[in-house]
C-alpha cells in the first residue's frame, strides 16, 4: 500500500468525523446513547444509568490510536509482540491516572483528565520499554527500539487526543469562554464556527452557566491540530525522521495546551497558572530530553504494506473490540447525570 492512499483515505475519514461533529455533537440529541434502568422509583418509574457517546467517542479514539501505534510500528520492522505489552502496561497506567490526577488538582471525584495521564504516561513510557526489552532479552525476542516507539506512541497519542475531543464537544466539557469576552477579533474567527450547547445536561451548560452562548470552539480546533498533526508526524515517520516525528507531536500538543487553556472557561485547578500547563511544560523539557537519548544503527525506511497487514490478525481484531468495550465501559457510564424512566403499553399495537 502506498504511503500516501493511507494518509490519504485517514485524512477523508477523520475530516468527515470532524464536520459531523463540530455539526452534531454541541446540541443535546447527541449526548445520551442509552439508558439501562437499574431500580424501581415509584410506581411506573426507574432509576436509569445513562451510557454517552462521550464513552463511545473516547473509547473509539484510544482504540484507533492504538491502532495506528500498532501499524506504524511493525511497518517499522518492530515486533508486535512486545509492542502489544508496552501499549497494555501503558493503558493500564494512563486510565487510573486519568482520574487520580483530576482529583488531586481538581478536588473532584467524578472527573477525568487526558493531560494528567498523558504526564504520567510519557514519564514513565521510557522505563516500560526498559522494561519490556528486559524481557525480550531473556525470550530472545528482538528488542523495540526506544526513537521508534516513542514515534509511534507520540503520534497515537496526539491522534488520539484528536480525536477524543469529539467526546468533550458531546458532553459539552472543557468548553471555551463565551465570544463576546474574547474581543473584536476572535468574534470575527469564530463567530461562524462557535459551539452553542443546549440541554441540562451538558458541562458547560450545568456548570458554567452558558446555554445558547456562542462560544470559542477550543475542543474543535484542539481536533484539528491535533489530527493534522498526527497525520503530517505519519509522514515524517515513514520517511525514517523518527525523532522529528516524536517531537513535533510533542511540541505541537504540549504547547497548544498551554496556549489553549487560555481560551476556555471551565474549571482547571486553583491557580492561574494551572497544574495541567505546569505538566505540559514539564513534557517539553522531558521529551526533549528523550530525544538527546542515543539511536541504535539505522533501521530500514518503514513499509506500511507490512503495517496493515495487522488488519488480517482476527487475534488483534477481538483485542481491539476487547480495548474498546472496557474503555467504553470505564467512560461511558455517566457519574453526573441519570435517567428517569418509565414503561408503557403501546394499546394501539395489540
Amino acid at each position: 500500500m502506498n504511503e500516501w492512499f493511507f494518509l490519504l483515505t485517514a485524512a477523508g475519514l477523520f475530516t468527515l468525523l470532524i464536520v459531523l461533529g463540530w455539526r452534531l455533537l454541541p446540541g443535546e440529541r447527541y449526548q445520551v446513547l442509552a439508558s439501562v434502568p437499574v431500580a424501581r422509583r415509584s410506581g411506573s418509574q426507574w432509576r436509569g444509568i445513562n451510557f454517552t457517546a462521550y464513552g463511545a467517542l473516547t473509547a473509539s479514539a484510544v482504540t484507533i490510536a492504538v491502532l495506528f501505534v500498532l501499524i506504524l510500528a511493525v511497518a517499522a520492522h518492530t515486533d508486535p509482540a512486545p509492542m502489544v505489552l508496552l501499549l497494555a502496561l501503558i493503558v493500564g497506567l494512563c486510565l487510573p491516572a486519568a482520574r487520580l490526577v483530576a482529583r488531586l488538582v481538581e478536588k473532584k471525584q467524578y472527573t477525568f483528565t487526558i493531560g494528567g495521564s498523558f504526564f504520567c504516561g510519557l514519564a514513565a513510557t521510557p522505563l516500560l520499554i526498559l522494561l519490556v526489552n528486559g524481557g525480550c532479552l531473556l525470550l530472545n525476542v528482538p528488542l523495540l527500539n526506544m526513537q521508534v516507539t516513542l514515534a509511534a506512541l507520540g503520534i497515537g497519542y496526539i491522534l488520539g487526543e484528536g480525536l477524543g475531543r469529539l467526546a468533550c464537544i458531546s458532553f459539552g466539557c472543557c468548553y471555551g469562554k463565551p465570544l463576546h469576552q474574547c474581543g473584536a477579533l476572535a468574534t470575527r474567527l469564530f463567530n461562524r464556527l462557535a459551539f452553542v450547547f443546549t440541554g441540562a445536561t451538558k458541562k458547560a451548560v450545568y456548570e458554567g452557566g452558558l446555554a445558547g452562548v456562542k462560544l470559542v470552539p477550543v475542543q474543535g480546533l484542539t481536533c484539528l491540530l491535533y489530527t493534522a498533526t498526527a497525520l503530517l508526524a505519519c509522514h515524517l515517520f515513514f520517511q525514517g525522521h523518527y525523532r522529528t516525528a516524536f517531537l513535533l507531536s510533542l511540541l505541537v500538543s504540549q504547547i497548544w495546551r498551554v496556549l489553549s487553556e487560555m481560551l476556555r472557561a471551565d474549571f482547571r485547578g486553583f491557580t492561574s497558572i494551572s497544574a495541567y500547563q505546569k505538566m505540559s511544560l514539564a513534557a517539553i523539557v522531558y521529551g526533549c530530553g528523550l530525544c538527546l537519548l542515543p539511536s541504535s544503527s539505522p533501521l530500514p525506511l518503514p513499509a506500511i504494506a507490512a503495517g496493515m497487514r495487522l488488519l488480517l490478525n482476527p487475534m488483534l481484531l477481538l483485542g481491539l473490540q476487547l480495548l474498546w468495550f472496557g474503555l467504553f465501559f470505564v467512560f461511558g457510564r455517566s457519574m453526573v447525570t441519570e435517567a428517569t424512566l418509565s414503561f408503557t403499553v403501546r394499546q394501539d399495537r395489540i
